[in-house]
Order: structure tokens, then sequence, then C-alpha cells
């Protein structure tokens, strides 16, 4: 099953706050196994959904599974979608802003898809942008999609922000990616999604093959 096929019931029924916690704690379990193995661990990103993003208890929970595990803030990456930011924005800047102060890297997952509004870039504790994979699908033969591609690249290193890159499936879309200067990438083209026997298996043999 995809995201797709049960996020909206999860959303829906209010139940994506219990699993998002559940994930949040399965992720630095994990962390903390791999690390206890000596193997090199690298930042694992948290897709928070605007729900759980407007829960009351968010930051405590974050704070809480971080010190449970002994994992530091530097190995969790917290993605939150335009959509989620853009509401309650003064409520958002706040938890924003604890979060940066704990050491978590903010993205805006989807960015271009949402309400597309460039205030909060200015406004908000915001260190990357993740372009949706509906453009880069056809950055190769659709000239709007390319151009989009670059002027987010462009926009966000003037802003002094990383940038991701989401759905990479093939070698010419790595490599327009690279000329227009993208700090990171991620898609099939290196990988499926794991389950975390196999990637440990990967953080082994070494993650030389994954960096541009």
């Amino acid at each position: 099953m995809t995201p797709d096929d049960f996020m909206p019931s999860l959303e829906e029924t209010g139940l994506i706050v219990h699993v998002g916690n559940w994930l949040l704690q399965s992720v630095c379990r994990q962390l903390k196994a791999w690390g206890s193995e000596g193997l090199l661990l690298v930042p694992i990103a948290v897709n928070l959904s605007a729900r759980q993003f407007l829960a009351a208890d968010l930051v405590e929970n974050i704070d809480q599974a971080l010190r449970e595990h002994g994992i530091g803030a530097d190995l969790v990456e917290i993605e939150v979608t335009e959509s989620s930011v853009m509401t309650n924005t003064e409520d958002v800047v706040c938890t924003l802003e604890r979060l940066e102060a704990m050491g978590l890297r903010i993205a805006v997952d989807d960015f271009g898809t949402g309400y597309s509004s460039l205030t909060y870039l200015k406004r908000f504790p915001i260190r990357a942008l993740k372009i949706d994979r509906s453009f880069v699908r056809d950055i190769i033969t659709d000239r709007d999609d390319d151009a989009i591609t670059h002027a987010v690249i462009s926009m966000a290193h003037s802003l002094e922000l990383s940038v991701i890159a989401e759905g990479v499936e093939t070698q010419e879309q790595l490599a327009r990616l690279v000329q227009y200067g993208c700090d990171e990438v991620q898609g099939f083209l290196f990988s499926k999604p794991l389950p975390p026997e196999d990637c440990r298996g990967i953080l082994i043999e070494g993650l030389a093959p994954f960096f541009v």
C-alpha cells in the first residue's frame, strides 16, 4: 500500500496523531539500534500531517522520543506541508521556532503544490524546500516544469535554503538537477522503499553510490 491509500482515513478519524507519534518512536528506536551496531547514521525525515502539527503536545512528544532513545536532534528532519504551515500562523511560528531550537532541521514538503505563498519562507525557520515529484517527473520534456524547478532552486539558494528534489527516477533527471545545483535528491533511481533489515545492508556497505 502507498500512503495515498490510507492517509485520508487516518486524517479523517484523527488517528494520524497516534500513528505519527508511533512513527517517531519507531524512527528513534531504529536509529538507536543501528547506532548500537556501530553503523553510519544518516538523518531520517519524518513527515508531520497538518492535524499532528497543530497538536498541543507535538514538541514535547518529539523531545521525549529523542531523549528516550538517546538520539541527537540532528538525526531527525521534520517535514511539513505548505498547507499545514499556512494555518494559525502565529502558533505555527512558535512551534517551528521551538523545534529549531531543539536542533531539528525543518523542510517544506511538496513545495509549489499548496498555497505557494512565499511570505512564510521569510517568517518561518525553514532550512530546506522539497520540490514535488510532479515537477521533477517531466523536467526533461516539459519546458514549464524545467523552468519552475530551476527557479525554485535559484530562489531557495538566494534565501540560503537547501533544496531536495523528490521522485528522481532517471539519470537524465539527475543530471539536470545537478546542473541546476540541487543539493539533495531522492527517488527510485537510488532505491525503492526498503524494510529496516535491507537498509542495514546499505549502511554496512557504505552510502557512496547514493550521493551525487
